[in-house]
Order: C-alpha cells, then sequence, then structure tokens
C-alpha cells in the first residue's frame, strides 16, 4: 500500500534558520524536508513537499493533489489565524490534517491562539521545533494505516 502525503510550509518558512533562530530554532527549511525524506522513505510513503509565501498557491496545491494525496501535514505558519481560504480548500479534499508549527503558539502573543485550521484538522502538533514535522508524518503514516 501506497501512501501519498503533502507537505505544505507556509509564509516565511523559507526564512528558517536566519528568522528569530531563539523562537524557530537554527534549521533550515532544506534541513527539515531532508529528515522528513529520509523518514517517509523508512516508511515507504511518498512526499510532495512545497512552501509558499501565497495563500492563492497553497489553496491550488491542495486542490491540484485531491486525487493523488492520502493526507496533508501543513504548517500554515501566519495563514493560521487568517485564511478561510486554505481551511475551506482543506475541508473540500476531505482527508486528514495535521496542523504543525514550529513553536508552542499558546505560549506566544495571544493572536496566535486562535486558528482556522484546528476546528479540521486530524490533529495539531505544535512546541518542539523541527520535530513537530517529524512526529506529524509519523502520526499522519499511522494515521492512513489506521484507514
Amino acid at each position: 500500500m501506497s501512501i501519498n502525503i503533502l507537505i505544505i510550509h507556509g509564509p516565511n518558512l523559507h526564512l528558517l534558520g536566519k528568522r528569530e533562530p531563539e523562537v524557530y530554532g537554527r534549521e533550515t527549511l532544506d534541513d527539515i524536508n531532508a529528515r522528513l525524506t529520509v523518514l517517509a522513505e523508512e516508511s515507504g510513503a511518498n512526499l510532495k513537499i512545497m512552501q509558499s509565501n501565497h495563500e492563492g498557491e497553497i489553496v491550488s496545491f491542495i486542490g491540484e493533489n485531491i486525487d493523488w494525496a492520502d493526507g496533508v501535514i501543513i504548517n500554515p505558519a501566519a495563514y493560521t489565524h487568517t485564511s478561510v481560504a486554505i481551511r475551506d480548500a482543506l475541508s473540500t479534499v476531505k482527508l486528514p490534517v495535521i496542523e504543525v508549527h514550529l513553536s508552542n503558539v499558546y505560549k506566544r502573543e495571544s493572536f496566535r491562539h486562535f486558528s482556522y485550521i484546528s476546528p479540521i484538522a486530524t490533529g495539531v502538533i505544535s512546541g518542539f521545533g523541527a520535530l513537530s514535522y517529524e512526529l506529524a508524518l509519523r502520526a499522519m503514516i499511522e494515521v492512513l494505516k489506521g484507514k
């Protein structure tokens, strides 16, 4: 059984390693993607990975992969708190969704405590830095194996 998972990185995540390392860590997005790729290969999963600073590109990527993907792991970043469009796209595909955040959003500014994505997500993993993505991938594989 082949498992296909979308990994979506939202705005400003291309700046990881440089942007506020005390909050987001020193690993780059390339480092994270490389670790996810190895983990996926070891688990027999296929990944399509994208990063965008543009809401419409994220929405399009979700829709374009509706027939390929079995699940979605998304770090919507700032769009977490603002994007009904991304929420609607994720709701439309009717796939398991895991929301990921590098930082613990509940230890940060109050506006970061609200998510449009969490209510439709299978689960949320936050606060473990780059490890949040690996935990999400492991969880998604288990969710999809249980289908």
